[in-house]
């Protein structure tokens, strides 16, 4: 009777040890060469460069040359994009890259941002999705990346319009799922500097300025640091001479209080809309363009982590 038990953990056993032994290939391609590849795979050529040679070295032409429609082993690294950037679904919480093509087209910029995790929550309380929201944060999560960062985006793997119909319960598993993905990911990363940030659109057209305001949880010293830094950048890049206050605004809606009681991490709320004439006076006028809105975001989260090292 003892075989069975015994057959079986030698099967798992045999399959575990065989499914890590199975290599990253790729196969090359025209116009690829070495630096080409590796871009393309999320990783650093310069600093995996000497690793792929080892591991191809009997398909390496000359020295430095790739064959056209051959398999390569690629490295197993922690730093590539592909495991930095990170789109969480969250209904079964399986993972997914960020970016698959634009890769090749990002490269490390520094490590200012070296042991940093961001989550990104992505709204649009819209009735019909343009992507405005949803571009701005891999806009974002590029940025914050290629400065050293790992960024997890939930939210945007499909269009999360929240629609004024939807119950309570259907809202409240969604939000449920999001704490658990971040709560597990949270304490994967214990020691690092974490945080949330909520990115809430609401009826983005994209023509004209837009407003926009940063909040925080008032129990949440960290959280209310971020959104000052946040909203400091903004205020120095507004286009409208109207003042802002001083940085008191705090959520009180149930999705982000539910959110900010649940999550492990400090939580920021940054809210996106058209502009309007009865624009109150703490949201700020900024121009309608994806790249810069991340941009100044990316600014206001790097001020807050040299901040807090500063004071470490």
């Amino acid at each position: 009777m003892k075989f069975f038990p015994t057959l079986l953990l030698w099967v798992c056993t045999c399959t575990l040890f065989f499914a890590q032994e199975v290599p990253n290939t790729v196969i090359a391609e025209h116009g690829d060469g070495i630096f080409s590849l590796l871009r393309k795979q999320g990783l650093d050529p310069v600093k995996h460069y000497e690793e792929f040679i080892k591991l191809n070295e009997e398909k390496i032409k000359d020295g430095s040359f790739l064959q056209v429609g051959v398999a390569y082993k690629i490295p197993k690294a922690a730093d590539s994009f592909k495991k930095t950037g990170v789109q969480i679904v969250a209904e079964n919480g399986t993972e997914e890259p960020i970016f698959d093509e634009e890769l090749a087209n990002m490269s490390l910029k520094s490590e200012k941002l070296k042991d940093a995790v961001y989550y990104l929550i992505v709204e649009n309380n819209a009735h019909q999705d343009n992507g405005f929201v949803g571009e701005t944060a891999q806009n974002l999560a590029s940025e914050l990346m290629v400065h050293g960062a790992k960024v997890y985006i939930l939210g945007n793997d499909s269009p999360q319009i929240l629609e004024e119909n939807e119950t309570e319960v259907a809202q409240a598993q969604k939000m449920g799922n999001y704490i658990d993905a971040i709560n597990k990911r949270y304490i994967q990363n214990t020691g690092k500097y974490q945080r949330v940030l909520i990115i809430r659109a609401n009826e983005i057209t994209g023509n004209g300025n837009m407003n926009v305001a940063v909040y925080h949880y008032n129990k949440s010293e960290e959280g209310q640091r971020l959104a000052a830094n946040i909203q400091n950048v903004f205020k120095k890049n507004s286009v409208s001479n109207r003042s802002s206050n001083d940085i008191n605004m705090i959520f009180e809606d149930k999705i982000s209080l539910y959110l900010a009681r649940n999550i492990l991490p400090a939580i920021s709320l940054l809210t996106i809309e058209n502009e309007s004439p009865k624009s109150a006076e703490e949201k700020i006028s900024v121009r309608p363009n994806k790249k810069l809105l991340a941009n100044l975001l990316t600014n206001g989260i790097m001020n807050d982590f040299v901040d807090l090292e500063i004071e470490d």
